[in-house]
C-alpha cells in the first residue's frame, strides 16, 4: 500500500484529527462515502447507457453533461467543498466588479 506501514498510518491520522477535529471527522466520511456511493452510481449508469447506446453520435456532449452532475452531487455531498466553492464564487463575483 504505497509503502505506508502502521506507524506512517498513525502519524497521519493524528495529524487529520488535529486538522478537522474529532467532532468534524463523522461528517467528512459520511460526505466522502455519499461522494464514493454517487460515483459508483454515476459508473454504473454511464456503462448501462453506453451498452445501449453504442454507435450513437453526441456522447461528448452526453459526458460533459454527467461530468457537471457528478460534481455538483460531490459539492453537495462534502460540507468543506461546498463552502470552498462558494467563496470561490464570492471571490469571482469581487474580481469581476474590481476589474
Amino acid at each position: 500500500m504505497f509503502g505506508l506501514g502502521m506507524p506512517e498510518l498513525l502519524v497521519i491520522g493524528v495529524i487529520i484529527v488535529l486538522i478537522f477535529g474529532a467532532k468534524k471527522l463523522p461528517e467528512i466520511g459520511k460526505g466522502l462515502g455519499g461522494a464514493i456511493r454517487e460515483f459508483r452510481k454515476v459508473k454504473r449508469d454511464m456503462s448501462l447507457s453506453d451498452e445501449t447506446r453504442e454507435g450513437e453520435q453526441g456522447d461528448g456532449q452526453e459526458q460533459s453533461f454527467l461530468e457537471k452532475e457528478l460534481s455538483q452531487k460531490v459539492v453537495e455531498q462534502i460540507p468543506a467543498l461546498k463552502k470552498g466553492m462558494k467563496m470561490k464564487k464570492k471571490a469571482e463575483k469581487i474580481k469581476k466588479i474590481i476589474t
